[in-house]
């Protein structure tokens, strides 16, 4: 049975996505956002981006850990140890989204259905980045401009993005 996986992100303009695994800035209206559409809702993630989070696990989520070590565990959250293995522990009724970090959004973008993106209009320096969206693959199918953030000094939009 397919499984119906997204990824949810933040990015800036130059595809940065976090320095010293932490992210690069504080955008309310992102967090709430990322609250409301995960709510209910499996979210997959690698062992740094957990261990980043404010709040372990999250909740009103399943959390998934991928991770490569053998019967590693992690209280209060489903482990998968293999892209296959978080497939398939997935739930098949719902969106699965896909959290971060790098490596696991490199990983899981061939075979993601839908992106949530942020995207924050400015470069930022970073040590992690987010793979190119190629409108060869991904259609967007909606942009919310958001240019009055207060507490920001730069403007952002919310996109949404179907696998072509």
């Amino acid at each position: 049975m397919k499984k119906h996986i997204s990824i949810i992100v933040a990015i800036a303009s130059n595809y940065a996505i976090g320095k010293d695994n932490d992210l690069l800035w504080h955008i309310s209206k992102d967090l709430k956002r990322f609250k409301e559409i995960t709510k209910n809702h499996y979210i997959i993630m690698g062992k740094r981006t957990y261990y980043s989070l404010p709040i372990r696990p999250l909740p009103n989520r399943v959390s998934m850990i991928l991770t490569d070590i053998p019967e590693e565990s992690i209280d209060n959250c489903l482990m998968a140890y293999s892209i296959e293995d978080a497939i398939e522990k997935m739930d098949p009724d719902k969106e699965n989204f896909i959290i971060g970090g790098g490596s696991i959004y490199k990983q899981f973008m061939p075979i993601a259905d839908k992106l949530y993106i942020t995207r924050v209009h400015k470069d930022f320096e970073a040590d992690t980045f987010f793979p190119n969206i190629s409108e060869n693959e991904w259609k967007l199918i909606s942009c919310e401009n958001i240019n009055d953030d207060n507490q920001n000094h730069f403007k952002y939009s919310f996109e949404i993005y179907d696998k072509r």
